[in-house]
This record gives structure tokens, sequence and C-alpha cells, in this order.
């Protein structure tokens, strides 16, 4: 069945409280909305957020993006979108979107669940984490507390540049919370030494991993770093592609790769990178930014499906909204994730 009509809309979403990393801060959710409509009326659904800071892409620029190219597809199959998407020259956030719609048309084409489109099987609850906002060390902690009261014991703690800063939250958050999972997010914005100061600091507390430390583009320090740790690194700016993610593993710089849709440029890149990982038993994280309701929804139909490769999940924007979407396909029971029937 052939595509008849691609149209984009703008969406927000409000956030419970400012979500704050080293790299920006938000107050809600604002994301590219594109519905892809065949000659029978089946309607696929794409999403794409503003990431300016991690993929270099605004709204304007998704939707002058996906606008530049909507034309090519009209008049195609979804298999036949897909091949011409991922030749077009977008950004990755706007191919993630189109990527989606595809995806979700073809399996509403085929009545299939995205579920079934993907292979899932075991459908027992998995669990996200909750990301701790970049605060005073005070805030944090009451946050994380906060959190944990919830239901949510997963905490991926946002920490800044501030070396000093960083070891001070964790260490209050691990001596408050020792049966808490603490996952820690540099987003980039430590040196190679203080890196290793905070490494070296952290003996005797209890870390899942330490994601993205240095600059994306600093391999050579992301695995002396690697090398030098006996917390897991976990590799996720350094890693867009199918060929960052080789570049990664085969060079040994990270232990581990966090795969994004906004970063890969859409479900079916993001499938080649578990394919990968699957084979060189590479564990992986599943992420997102800051995302709507369908990207996410899309994301852990996925994530049920490679269980086997993906052991961390962070799925939490649902978690983040003032309030809660009707259009999930799942339930978040605190850190559990439930598909709903």
């Amino acid at each position: 069945m052939k595509i008849t009509n691609i149209t984009t809309e703008v969406k927000h979403i409000e956030l419970k409280t400012p979500f704050k990393t080293a790299l920006r801060t938000a107050t809600h959710v604002e994301f590219v909305r594109v519905c892809v409509t065949d000659e029978n009326g089946f309607v696929g659904v794409g999403e794409a957020p503003a990431t300016k800071a991690i993929t270099g892409e605004d709204i304007e620029i998704i939707l002058k993006s996906i606008g530049s190219v909507q034309e090519l597809f009209l008049n195609l199959t979804p298999k036949e979108a897909l091949l011409v998407l991922h030749t077009a020259k977008i950004g990755s956030s706007a191919k993630a979107a189109l990527d989606m719609a595809f995806v979700s048309l073809d399996a509403k084409q085929k009545q299939l669940s995205m579920s079934e489109c993907f292979g899932a099987m075991d459908f027992t609850p998995i669990k996200t984490d909750v990301t701790i906002s970049l605060n005073s060390a005070d805030v944090m902690l009451e946050d994380a507390k906060k959190a944990y009261q919830d239901g949510l014991n997963i905490l991926k703690v946002k920490v800044g540049g501030d070396i000093l800063h960083a070891m001070d939250v964790v260490k209050k958050i691990a001596k408050e919370l020792p049966c808490a999972e603490i996952l820690v997010d540099a987003n980039q914005a430590w040196s190679l030494e203080d890196s290793l100061i905070f490494i070296k600091n952290m003996d005797g507390i209890e870390i899942e991993l330490i994601e993205q430390p240095v600059i994306a583009a600093d391999l050579d320090g992301l695995k002396k770093i690697t090398e030098a740790s006996n917390i897991p690194i976990l590799a996720d700016e350094a890693v867009f592609t199918l060929e960052d993610a080789r570049k990664v593993v085969e060079s040994k710089s990270a232990d581990m790769i966090n795969i994004k849709f906004m970063k890969c440029g859409g479900v079916t890149k993001a499938i080649e990178i578990l394919e990968y990982a699957r084979e060189k038993k590479v564990i992986c994280m599943l992420g997102s930014m800051l995302e709507g309701p369908y990207s996410i929804n899309m994301a852990l139909h996925l994530a049920f499906a490679y269980r086997d490769v993906i052991r961390y999940i962070d799925l939490d924007s649902p978690l983040l909204y003032k309030e809660s979407s009707s259009e999930l396909d799942f339930e978040f029971r605190g850190c559990e994730i439930v598909l709903l029937s």
C-alpha cells in the first residue's frame, strides 16, 4: 500500500520540574510529530524532539528537513520509503521521526503490534532508570530520596564539570540510599584527569556505570579511562551510528554503548546496532532524549525484543511529564514498565 500524505505538527509536554544536565536545561518536551498516511487510511506516527545541543537540530531544522524530503516518499510503500530515507542528507532526528513513522505504518499494514513486528516474546516487566537533574548536592539528594520513595530505585545522576560537586553528590546519594542503583552521567563534562580523580575517589562506593565522561571525539581519552576504571564506562555521544559503535567496540574505548533513535536515525538503524552488539556480546543501554509518547512507545517495544542485549533502559520521559499521557502503550509502576493489554 502506497503512502499518500505526510503531515507534521509541533507538540509540547510540560515537565514536573526543570530537566538539567551539563549540556542544557529544559522545562518542557518540545517535539515534531510526523504522521504518514497510506491509500487505505492507515497512519504511521513518528516523533523527534529538539536536541540541538546533541544532534544540532532544533524544531525549525527538523520541520525544514522533513519538508525538504517528504515528496520523495509519496506513492512508495513504507519499505521503499525507508530505503530512500536513509540515503537522504538530513539530520538524524528528522530521519528518526520519519523512520519511526514508516516502521509503524508497515506494522499497521501487516496488522501487527510493534512488539510482534520486533519479535518480542517475553513481556515480563522491564525497568527504567529515572533522571536526577543537575543541581546543588542537597537538592539532588532530596530529589533522589523522593524518587526512591516513589519506587524509582535506579537513579541516573546528572553531573557537570565541577568534579568536587560530582564526587560530593554521588557520595551523599550512595550513603543515604545504599540499595539504589546509581548511574553517573557526565554528558562529556569532564577531562581525562578529572575522570581519573573521580574514579579513584569512588573506591568502596557501588556505581553501576559512568556515562560519557569526556567529549565524544576523545576516544583515546575514553579508552584510557576505561582501562583505568573498575567502574564500567558507557559511551553515549561517542556513538551515533553503527560505524561509531564498531569504532568504540573494536578499539575497546568503552565497556558499553548507549543507543538512541535520535542519534542513529531511527528504529531501523537502532536494530542494526543492536544486532551488531548481540553478535559481539556488547552490553547496551537503550536511551532517549526528552521525548514524546510515540517515540518512547517504539523504544520500549524494541527493549522487550532485545532484552538479552539491553541491560540498561533510560526511557524515563513519561515519569518526568507534568501530567500522564494517554498515548502510551505502557504503564510505569515505579521503575517497572508493564505493557498494557
